[in-house]
């Protein structure tokens, strides 16, 4: 099993805030940093995994 697919339900249990503030992190780090294809398309993938857990989290605050 990859570190992502590990990593993945533990971001799923994530408050919002964490997510985003990770998220937030990983998006300055790709802009900021000269890093390789792969790691970028790792962070990337990371980024999208959090930016889905940030959506599902404003969906369930606008149905309360």
């Amino acid at each position: 099993m990859s570190k992502a697919a590990k990593a993945a339900p533990a971001e799923n249990e994530l408050p919002f805030e964490e997510a985003l503030k990770k998220l937030e992190t990983i998006v300055e780090a790709m802009e900021s940093e000269d890093l390789p294809l792969e790691q970028l398309l790792a962070r990337f993938e990371e980024g999208t995994r959090l930016a889905r857990t940030c959506q599902s989290r404003l969906t369930e605050a606008e149905l309360r």
